[in-house]
């Protein structure tokens, strides 16, 4: 990293006020501060509703707990978040913002969905369903490959919990799309707004109350002084609105199937997530019978097909998905998997091999090669493969797993 600022990038701090919290990773935060001064802007210690940006430190990455972060920000604060005046970024989002490092030069700071599935204990497929539908976005993508960054692994944390609450991923998508019709400026309530998670509901907190997402206001005990609670200027909900949470997703028959190839495959995501993955397989071949084979429809075909323990027939779409597209790095390396699943180890090597010739820092197939070598016991080579995952993704839930094997 340089310090003295561009004149391409000079005026993105310019007159900002600034705070940095936690610990950083890249150095010390006097030192940051003095970087963010040379760009013209002012440090504070703590954030207030002055403040313009308010940057997290990634030294204890993937996240501070909830309890950090209400030290860090108070009502007014998270009101300024919600309004968009106090943006909170990470230190790589700034440092990239001044043209201080590449993202590529990050990209051992990312989450692919499984390392995210499995750093929240939950399934493959229910991260790849959230990518689908727009619950967390991808800071970045290397051949269909999908990145997720600090914000976003907050998100998901956030979608987990309501998970593990017992809350479907249907009435997830319902609740949010409530909260979205009383704020229709926000894309996106669990990244962008002061939104907290209490058992099964999803509330958004707006001065020092919680709104529910029908727009009924709830009074919050814990941080409501002793006053009445102002009532929040919002929109008058629809009917529709308020029984939002407690609808149930109905499914048509398949007998009445959609018109065309992209209804069909928005059934077979609602199929899946209903758990009939038979008839969710079934819709996608539909689709792909109708309009012609698609890269990423084989390869959620073959996903499903893998869950239902039919894993001939998941080796062949994804071969299929690669024959259509020889980048699909993830098809080449959940092939892989198949094969090594199967004791196929030479081809699978092979699958982890081409996936890496196409993107060689592709840590999950380094992980996964490295595996397979050492079933073949040639665990030379497999050092090779961890020594290169550890140093691409450090931070990684598996990254104990490739230390001990280097041991």
């Amino acid at each position: 990293m340089g310090d003295t600022p561009s004149n391409d990038v000079k005026n993105v701090l310019q007159g900002k006020r600034v705070a940095f919290l936690g610990k950083l990773a890249s150095m010390a935060r006097r030192d940051a501060a003095r970087l963010a001064r040379q760009h013209g802007a002012s440090v504070v210690d703590k954030p207030d509703a002055s403040v313009h940006l308010a940057v997290v430190g990634e030294e204890e990455l993937p996240l501070p707990d909830a309890e950090q972060f209400d030290q860090w920000f108070d009502d007014s604060t998270r009101d300024a978040v919600g309004r968009g005046t106090l943006q909170v970024i990470t230190e790589t989002q700034l440092w990239q913002q001044l043209g201080l490092v590449e993202l590529e030069q990050e990209i051992h700071r990312l989450y692919t969905p499984a390392m995210l599935a499995d750093l929240l204990g939950v399934a493959v497929a229910v991260i790849r369903r959230w990518h689908r539908r727009g619950l967390i976005v991808p800071v970045r993508e290397v051949r269909r490959l999908p990145y997720f960054d600090f914000q976003e692994v907050a998100t998901a944390r956030r979608l987990a919990e309501l998970l593990a609450a017992g809350v479907s991923p249907q009435q997830i998508e319902r609740k949010l799309a409530a909260l979205g019709r009383l704020l229709p400026d926000v894309d996106r309530p669990l990244a962008q707004l002061s939104v907290i998670v209490e058992g099964k509901e999803i509330l958004l907190r707006q001065g020092d109350g919680l709104i529910e997402p029908g727009g009924q206001l709830r009074f919050d005990f814990e941080a409501a002084p002793a006053h009445d609670l102002p009532m929040p200027e919002l929109p008058t909900p629809e009917p529709s609105d308020l029984a939002e949470s407690a609808s149930v997703v109905s499914l048509p028959a398949l007998e009445a199937a959609p018109a065309t190839a992209e209804q069909m495959c928005h059934l077979a995501d609602e199929l899946e997530e209903d758990g009939q993955l038979a008839a969710a397989s079934e819709m996608y071949r539909a689709a792909m019978a109708a309009a012609g084979p698609e890269p990423t429809l084989c390869f959620q075909l073959a996903e499903l097909l893998y869950r239902q323990g039919d894993l001939a027939a998941a080796r062949e779409r994804y071969y299929m998905a690669i024959e259509l597209d020889e980048d699909y790095v993830e098809a080449r390396a959940n092939l892989g998997c198949v094969l090594a699943e199967t004791s196929q180890h030479e081809l699978a090597a092979a699958a982890f091999e081409g996936a890496l010739a196409y993107y060689p820092d592709y840590a999950d197939a380094h992980y996964h090669l490295a595996r397979t070598l050492d079933e073949m016991d040639r665990h030379e080579a497999a050092d090779t493969h961890w020594r290169a995952f550890l140093e691409l993704s450090p931070s990684s839930p598996w990254a104990e797993e490739a230390r001990s094997r280097l041991k």
